[in-house]
This record gives C-alpha cells, sequence and structure tokens, in this order.
C-alpha cells in the first residue's frame, strides 16, 4: 500500500473517533436537555396548586377573638391557638437578634433560600451532627400556608416550599418576614408568638424580656416539648446557653459580660396566661357573645380570626347583679335552686348587666338567654298595655271574686281563691288577680295582647288565646327585661343589645351597631301603665319584699308566680334601668323558702332591689316620662263576664260604683283613691301571714299549661317549650 493510502486510511480513522466522541457528547445534552425539560414539567406541575400565599393574613394561621367590656376591658379571648401579634417596637431586640443568630444567620443576605446553609447542613449531617438547612422564611411557609404538608417528607414539599419563600421576598421586606415568623412560631405550651410565649412563661410582655429570657424562648421552637423548661429545665437551660447564648456572643450582638451574665441566670420562670380562659371572668356573658358571633360568622372566623368585638357589659354593674343573686340565693340556703338575672339601659337597649344561673361550672345552661320559663303574672304588663292602648281606663271596676266561669272549658281562680271584690283594673294589678285579668283579657281579645307583647320586645312564638294573660307560655328573662324596658323609656322600644362593634384583626369595622328605636306603646299608655305598675310597689305584692328600695329613684314593675310556686319572678325598672329576675330550679318544682312555699317577695324581689340599690347608690333622681291621659273609651264600651262557679258572699257589694264615666274617669290615669276601692280587701300584708291572698298567677282549674319539667340538658333556645292549646285554658 503506498503512502498516500495509508495516510488516507488514517484520517478515516481520526474522523470515526471525532464523530463518536461528538455523538456520545451530542446524546449526553440532549439527555439532560430532556431530563431537565422533564423535571421542567414535574416541578411545574408539583407547583399548580399552591395555596394563597399573596395575603399577609395568610401567614397569620390564627389570632384570638377578644371581646371586650363597656369600658374597653379585656373580658376574654376565643381561641383555638394561644396566639397574639405584636409588631416588631413590641418585641425585645434580644429576642428579634437571637432568632436570627439561632435559626438562620445569613438571613439577611438570602433571598428566601440560602445554598450556602444548604451545603453547610449537608457538610454537618456527613460529619454526624445535626443542621437544619431552612430558613427562616421556609420556616414560615412551612408553618403557615403549607402546615396542611410541613410533616409531608417529599422533594415536592420542599420545593414548594422553597418557591413560596422566594416569592414571599419578593414581596415583603426582612423586618416583616422575621415579624410575620415571631408571631406564628410554636413555643411550646400552647404559646404561639413571642407575646403568648412571652407571658406563659415569664407573665410579661415581650417587649420586656431580659436577654436571659429572650434566649430561653429562643431555644424552644426548635423542640418544644424536649426544651419545655417547666418539664425538663436541665436541657432548656443548656439550650440557651450552649446554642443561643452562644451564637449570638459569635454573631457579635452581645458582649461577653452580657454573656457571662446570662449564663449565670437561673431560669427564675413566673407562669402566666397570654389569654383569658375562653370564658373569661364572666362565662354565662361571653358564650352569649360567642352565640351572637357564632350566628354571623363562621367557626373560623370567631375562634381563629383575630376579631376584636366591643360589647356593652359594664364590669361595675355585673359585679353588683351577681352580689345581689348570690346575697338571696345564700340568705335561701337551698343549694340547689337557681336564679337570673338581665339588666338592660332603656335608652339604649343595652344589656349591661347578665346572670345566667349559680354556676357555670357545673350547669353552663344560660337562664337569663336560654331558658323559657312561665313568666306568671309579670306577663300582666303585656295585657294591661293592651287594654289601656285600646282605651280601657286603669280605673274601670272588675269584679274580681274567685272562681269565675270565663267560658265552658275555662275556669279561673285566684291564688288560695282571694276574693277580691269589685276593684279597679289598677289594683286588680297589684293584687294580681286572675279573676280580673282573664276578664280584661276577654273583653279586648287575646290577639291584642300578644301584639302589644312583641312590639314590645318579645320575640318568642305566643299563642293567641286568653290565658295567655296569665303568662302561660315560657319567655326567656333577656326579653322581658327588654320589653319592660319599653315602659320605661315612655313607650320607645329597642332591640336588646350586646355587641356595639366588631372589627377584624386588621383594625377594619365590620359592624357597628346604630340607634333604631320604634314607637311601640304611645307615650300617653306608657306613662298610665307606670303609675298603675308604681302601685305594685307601693301597696301590692311587691310592697313588702324583705328586701326594698333605699336608692331615691321612682320604681314600677310586677311580680310574677306559676303555679305550685315553680317560677318566681319579678320584672320592674327605674328611669336607668329595667331588670328581670327568675327563680326556680332547673327541672321544675315547687319552690320552698323555709317551710313555706316561695313568694316573689322573699326570692326574686329582693335580688332586684339588693341590686337597683348598688347601682343607683348616690345617683340623682331621675323621674319617668310623662305624658297626658289617654283618650280612654266610656267604660259602658266593655263587657266583662260575671259569671262565678260559686256563690260568693262578696260577689256583690251594696253601694257598688258602675263602669259610667260619671263615676270612674280618675282625674290622674292609674291613681287609685280609697274612695274608689269598694269593698275592697286590705293590701295583702307578708305573705308569710296565712291570711294574706297570695299572688295569683295561674289558674287551678283547668290547670295552666306549664312548661316541660327542664331536662338536665335543657331545650335549646331554637327548641321553644310552648303550651299545648288543647290543654291551655282557651275558649
Amino acid at each position: 500500500m503506498g503512502i498516500r493510502n495509508r495516510r488516507a486510511r488514517d484520517k478515516a480513522k481520526t474522523h470515526i473517533i471525532g464523530f463518536g466522541i461528538a455523538g456520545v457528547a451530542g446524546f449526553l445534552v440532549l439527555a439532560v436537555v430532556a431530563l431537565a425539560y422533564s423535571l421542567g414539567a414535574v416541578v411545574d406541575s408539583w407547583l399548580q396548586d399552591l395555596p394563597d400565599f399573596q395575603s399577609a393574613d395568610a401567614y397569620l394561621v390564627s389570632e384570638p377573638t377578644q371581646v371586650f367590656s363597656s369600658d374597653g376591658t379585656l373580658m376574654a379571648e376565643f381561641y383555638t391557638e394561644n396566639r397574639r401579634a405584636v409588631d416588631m417596637s413590641e418585641i425585645s431586640p434580644y429576642v428579634i437578634n437571637g432568632t436570627v443568630d439561632t435559626e438562620d444567620i445569613r438571613f439577611y443576605q438570602h433571598n428566601g433560600v440560602d445554598p450556602q446553609g444548604i451545603l453547610r447542613a449537608v457538610v454537618v449531617q456527613v460529619m454526624g451532627g445535626s443542621e437544619g438547612a431552612s430558613t427562616i422564611t421556609q420556616q414560615l411557609v412551612r408553618n403557615t400556608v403549607l402546615s396542611d404538608e410541613q410533616f409531608d417528607l417529599t422533594l415536592r414539599r420542599k420545593v414548594r416550599e422553597a418557591y413560596i419563600a422566594i416569592e414571599m421576598e419578593k414581596k415583603y421586606t426582612k423586618e416583616q418576614v422575621l415579624n410575620m415568623y415571631l408571631n406564628t412560631i410554636n413555643y411550646g405550651h400552647g404559646a404561639y408568638g413571642i407575646e403568648a410565649a412571652s407571658i406563659t412563661y415569664f407573665n410579661k410582655s415581650a417587649k420586656d424580656l431580659t436577654l436571659a429570657e429572650a434566649a430561653l424562648l429562643v431555644g424552644l421552637p426548635n423542640s418544644p416539648s424536649y426544651y419545655d423548661p417547666f418539664e425538663n429545665p436541665d436541657a432548656a437551660l443548656h439550650r440557651r446557653n450552649s446554642v443561643v447564648l452562644q451564637r449570638m456572643l459569635d454573631a457579635g450582638d452581645i458582649t461577653q459580660e452580657e454573656f457571662d451574665e446570662a449564663y449565670n441566670t437561673p431560669l427564675e420562670l413566673n407562669p402566666g396566661s397570654s389569654v383569658m380562659e375562653a370564658t373569661g371572668a364572666y362565662p354565662y356573658w361571653t358564650n352569649y357573645i360567642r352565640d351572637l358571633l357564632s350566628a354571623d360568622f363562621s367557626a373560623d372566623t370567631v375562634m381563629m380570626g383575630g376579631l376584636r368585638v366591643y360589647t356593652t357589659l359594664d364590669p361595675t354593674l355585673q359585679g353588683q347583679a351577681e352580689a345581689a343573686v348570690q346575697a338571696q340565693l345564700d340568705a335561701i340556703g337551698d343549694g340547689e335552686l337557681n336564679a337570673a338575672m338581665a339588666v338592660v339601659d332603656p335608652s339604649t337597649g343595652y344589656l349591661k348587666a347578665m346572670v345566667g344561673g349559680r354556676d357555670f361550672e357545673s350547669n353552663q345552661f344560660n337562664c337569663a338567654t336560654q331558658a323559657r320559663r312561665q313568666p306568671g303574672s309579670s306577663f300582666k304588663a303585656f295585657t294591661l298595655t293592651a287594654a289601656v292602648t285600646d282605651g280601657m281606663n286603669p280605673d274601670i271596676y272588675l269584679d274580681c271574686n274567685s272562681p269565675i266561669q270565663i267560658s265552658s272549658a275555662w275556669k279561673v281562680q285566684n291564688m288560695g281563691n282571694a276574693q277580691y271584690g269589685t276593684i279597679t283594673l289598677a289594683r286588680a294589678t297589684e293584687l294580681s288577680s286572675n279573676t280580673g285579668y282573664a276578664q280584661v283579657a276577654e273583653a279586648i281579645g287575646a290577639d291584642r295582647i300578644v301584639e302589644a307583647a312583641h312590639k314590645m320586645g318579645i320575640s318568642v312564638d305566643l299563642p293567641s288565646y286568653p290565658s295567655i294573660t296569665l303568662g302561660t307560655v315560657g319567655v326567656p328573662p333577656i326579653q322581658m327585661a327588654g320589653a319592660y324596658a319599653t315602659l320605661a323609656s315612655g313607650g320607645v322600644h329597642r332591640d336588646v343589645v350586646a355587641i356595639t362593634k366588631i372589627e377584624d384583626r386588621n383594625g377594619n369595622t365590620v359592624y357597628e351597631h346604630t340607634d333604631n328605636p320604634t314607637q311601640a306603646v304611645e307615650p300617653s299608655v306608657a306613662w298610665a301603665v307606670t303609675q298603675v305598675l308604681e302601685g305594685v310597689i307601693t301597696r301590692g305584692t311587691a310592697k313588702d319584699t324583705t328586701v326594698g328600695m333605699s336608692a331615691n329613684q321612682p320604681v314600677a314593675g310586677k311580680t310574677g308566680t306559676t303555679e305550685g310556686a315553680r317560677d318566681l319572678w319579678f320584672c320592674g325598672y327605674t328611669p336607668q334601668y329595667a331588670a328581670a329576675v327568675w327563680v326556680g330550679y332547673p327541672a321544675e318544682r315547687t319552690i320552698y323558702v323555709g317551710y313555706d312555699e316561695g313568694h316573689p317577695w322573699n326570692t326574686a324581689c329582693p335580688i332586684f332591689f339588693r341590686f337597683m340599690n348598688m347601682a343607683l347608690e348616690g345617683t340623682p333622681r331621675q323621674e319617668f316620662p310623662t305624658a297626658a291621659a289617654p283618650d280612654y273609651k266610656p267604660n259602658s264600651t266593655w263587657s266583662f263576664s260575671k259569671a262565678h262557679g260559686s256563690e260568693n258572699p262578696n260577689s256583690t257589694a251594696e253601694g257598688k260604683p258602675t263602669n259610667s264615666e260619671t263615676t270612674t274617669t280618675p282625674s290622674t290615669p292609674g291613681t287609685i283613691t280609697p274612695s274608689e276601692e269598694p269593698n275592697t280587701p286590705e293590701t295583702p300584708t307578708n305573705p308569710e301571714t296565712p291570711t294574706t291572698p297570695e299572688e295569683p298567677d295561674t289558674p287551678e282549674t283547668p290547670p295552666t299549661p306549664e312548661e316541660p319539667d327542664t331536662p338536665e340538658t335543657p331545650p335549646t333556645p331554637e327548641e321553644p317549650v310552648t303550651p299545648d292549646p288543647s290543654t291551655a285554658p282557651t275558649e
């Protein structure tokens, strides 16, 4: 072979080698590109369903709803996590520097993900140590927007976490990121965020932490249970000294002298509560507020939304209401007897105080707002209002002997079958005559009574049968207080209000109460009814109460007793406050005070007057709103039943006045003079006296439809206890 041929063959071999290397390189490039493309597609798919991470609220996760009293005092908080957000200005610099030095020394240099930190963690782990690679930003993302995935140890979660961390640092400053982190991280013992942790362990604000205290808290998030200073103080102390303080010293954020002093400082824990108990100091009240919020907001918003709720509760009045209830229950000495009270400001409708029961720990059922117990004769105020509205003069005469046959199906008698003779409607109110009020209900119609009650603030369903006048349908005390407040304000009704304003976690007002009064009762009618109800205090069933009114204020009201003394009431008002008081057992049965059946005068009335005396002590006297007399119809307009169930020697009286305009229209409506009470028994004296005609509230024949005995688990407010009309004393 010639030299030329050999050179050609050698050159061909060289080309083959060159083409082979190029082919392999090309293949590798294509493989890398294909792999990158595939990985890119995979990563892209991992980032398709990311949760919202744009809003700052996404990183707050959970913050308690705070409930304030009318004077701005924090009463309680609702929460699923013990957390309270604070600004950086409210956090000790020791906490800020210590957190960065311990958790992410390059925090201010990286963009959310720290490659150097990852390499460092790999080296440490290869050498047998332990080092975390996540930045503060990544930890924040993991514990907030990716909290559902935080225990998912996959590459997918790491990629998603890193992506969000990088995007987050494009939107927020380093200070904002660190602030959010310090407000969300878990410090153990249910404390989330540095403020909650600071009070949980040291009972002080985060801005007041010393170096030793701050270093202890900074060391907890790494393992809150293991480094728990209450359970494992040695481990907590070691991490504080050997890790946190040492890293702060190495970073130059503390001096050697500061290090030495903090290092030698004992733990000195001072346990506190970063938030009050969920129910707070007034559990019935705060549970009621939570129920109101739950009607308009989701459970997550109420328990985690960071709402600020401003309420109408007056802590001073609340304390006085609780003291008044407890004092009377103690005086009676029956540990099973229960009581409830609601106090309303007539000028605003604000619920100022509420006692839901004797003991929240033993029974959380709120008798002031949820219990529907028969109000008995305290319901007669609505019948009186309806009658005066229709033009019936309170000085019209009624045959109030007992019993009386109203219809073939309804026979009514006064309590104790007391014989009151022929007396005015005003006097029948003072003595609480059932027979007199049954006739009035029949004359004006039950629908008028129901209408008046609803206008004044009773929202429970009220069937229109005449016995409704005797308080046969259960009504919560809060509604009775609101309805009586309508009379106190001169006939102006306002719905009972417990919340005045709600703000979201950013301070934006999401609700604010606006006053919306309605003239439910004419001023002249309210004034006339008030004068009659004042007589209940001065001459009627509330005259001889064991605790009377000592405050210099006018007072009006009505007692109430259901059949068998199962429910005892007093609903009353002054110009400043209206209050309803109920006393009874959770499961209905006769109430005894000593050896005798209980009465409002020795149960509910003393609670009312004790409260008013404390609440109004030293308050300048104020009068009820006055008005001209209503336009009364001629007394002859009204027709009343006079069919008695038995012969009664007092049923007719010689010289008895007739219901004529010339003899019964008083110069002042509701005012009774001795000459206007012919053949009327003396005003009942102390109810302990056997001959005293007791306050009548429900007929005995046929039996009043009573609210079923309260079960151990009381019915909810959505399930009102309504008497069966088939058993009610209807016509």
